[in-house]
């Protein structure tokens, strides 16, 4: 509970910190804040400009974290899971995306602590300046993924890419690592979706059998094994080892 809180605090912060900006643009309409420079020209834009940029990044911000984390992965078994089980919409969607969200937060606390005090507060703090921070914040990132990112899928983007001389992690950069990272990940989850099936597919088999063989053939199969098989998750509590597997399978 102490790491969602602070997660919580960082982004109440961060939620602060665009209220004060916009507050400064409303002061300050016409103050000049970006200069970029091409072919020796610079060109000048606005400080209300640069809110519009940041707020258009904002929007591909979610998108693009959960493509960086753990989400990934978790949603995708755990729909995979419910799939299994035969209940169509229990848990709910807006369930599993909660589920998977705060599961995320706690596979993902040690990166977040670690991004937080080498690059956000010394950011805070006026130490490092905003390109120092980006590139220290992506440290604790790059090491999370290239760990869970296959040696095999990294050598198919790197080839694509040109790029094939890859001597160490400081080699592989995001527009590599990134996709390379989500194939892993959804070969991950989908190896883990099949080892939850077999279980439940058993079940589906024995009762598909045992109904034929009773000339019950007009009695649908999913509606016998949907109670065996939501009694068998609940005795083998399923949910705690599904959670725990997952939680575990980052870090082994």
């Amino acid at each position: 509970m102490n790491a969602y809180r602070k997660h919580g605090c960082l982004i109440l912060l961060a939620m602060g910190l665009v209220l004060l900006s916009s507050q400064a643009v409303a002061a300050s309409a016409d103050l000049p804040a970006i200069t970029v420079i091409s072919d020796g020209k610079g060109q000048t834009y606005s400080l209300n400009i640069q809110i519009v940029i940041f707020m258009t990044l904002l929007t591909l911000l979610p998108a693009g974290l959960m493509m960086m984390t753990a989400f990934t992965r978790i949603i995708i078994v755990l729909s995979i899971l419910r799939q299994a089980i035969g209940l169509a919409q229990t848990p709910s969607s807006q369930t599993l995306v909660g589920l998977a969200l705060f599961l995320t937060f706690f596979i993902m606390a040690p990166v977040f602590d670690q991004l937080n005090q080498t690059a956000l507060q010394p950011y805070m703090q006026d130490k490092i300046s905003l390109e120092q921070a980006i590139e220290k914040a992506k440290l604790p990132l790059r090491t999370f993924m290239l760990g869970q990112t296959r040696e095999a899928d990294l050598q198919m983007f790197s080839k694509i890419a040109g790029q094939t001389q890859l001597q160490k992690a400081e080699d592989v950069t995001f527009t590599i690592l990134v996709p390379a990272f989500v194939t892993s990940e959804l070969k991950t989850a989908f190896q883990i979706g099949f080892l939850l099936f077999i279980p439940f597919l058993v079940i589906d088999l024995v009762v598909s059998s045992v109904l034929m063989s009773m000339g019950m053939m007009m009695l649908s199969p999913m509606i016998i094994s949907l109670p065996f098989k939501i009694m068998l998750f609940v005795l083998v509590d399923g949910w705690n080892i599904v959670m725990g597997t997952l939680a575990s399978s980052f870090y082994v």
